[in-house]
Parts: structure tokens; sequence; C-alpha cells
């Protein structure tokens, strides 16, 4: 019989703990439909953050205002308004990823090591923490910023008189 080194024990020691492993973000949301909905709940709730609340505080200011000269009101509404909004908002979504972590079960934080951190030495111990909303999140901006490109570049056209 063979017996690999994990599994071998030395006399009077006792063997190693059989601690779970973490289940993948995927074997997550099969397990629990649940999941996939807070998670789509999440994406939703990012492109409010970033789209929805500033369109909608310009929306409304827009609204209070009859002439195209405004005073410094409206502004001062947008300036205060949208980052109030965004905090509230945010402490939502962090909410929605606390109660990720509790329909499944498990952290909601995976291991994620950027490439440009690596050492060139191979250090292998330092490791951050990226939770399931920050991955939405970084997701969210990342489409956002390329489906802006996408427009400037493709769609706007020139602001210069021709």
């Amino acid at each position: 019989m063979r017996v690999s080194v994990a599994q071998q024990t030395t006399p009077g020691a006792e063997p190693a703990s059989d601690a779970p492993r973490p289940r993948s973000l995927a074997r997550t949301i099969a397990a629990a439909p649940a999941a996939l909905f807070l998670i789509l709940l999440m994406a939703l709730g990012s492109v409010i953050l970033w789209i929805g609340i500033p369109v909608g505080w310009l929306y409304l200011a827009s609204q209070l205002v009859d002439t195209s000269e405004p005073t410094l009101g409206p502004y001062i509404l947008i300036i205060f308004g949208i980052p109030i909004t965004m905090g509230i908002f945010g402490k939502l979504l962090f909410t929605l990823d606390r109660v990720f972590e509790k329909v499944t079960g498990r952290r909601s934080e995976t291991e994620f090591r950027p490439p440009w951190l690596k050492s060139m030495r191979a250090e292998r111990t330092s490791y951050r923490r990226l939770t399931v909303l920050e991955g939405v999140m970084i997701i969210s901006v990342s489409l956002a910023l390329v489906a802006f490109g996408a427009w400037f570049f493709l769609f706007a056209g020139s602001s210069l008189p021709t």
C-alpha cells in the first residue's frame, strides 16, 4: 500500500487535520441559486451606482431649473447629492455581500494575487483577499471603461468646428 507524503504521520504525532477546503465560486453558485441571484443583484447595483445615481441627480437638477443659466443651487445639489447617495448605496451593496456570505455559508473572499505584485523571488505568502462584491465592481468598471472608449472613438464624432 502506498501512502502519500501528506498522509504519513510520525509515531506519537497527531494526523493532519481534515480541514474542509473552501468551495469555488462556481460550485457555490451551482449549489445555491440564491448565490447567483445575489451576484446578479450586486452587478445591477454596481451599474446603478456608476450610471443610475449620477444620471438621476443630473435629471433631478435639470427639472428644478427653468433657465439655461442656473444659480449655484443645482450645482451644490449635484456636488453633494451624488457622493452621499453613492455612499449610502455602496453600504447597501456591502450588505448584499454579507448576505451572500450567510446564504452560501462561506466567506465571500477569495485569494487573489495580482501579477504585478509577484516578487522576482516567487514569494507565495502574500495574498490579498478579494470579495465577490469587489470582483463584481472591478468587472463593471472595466466594462464601463471599454464601453466609453468604444463610444468615444467610434461613435462620438468630432466636436471641432468644420
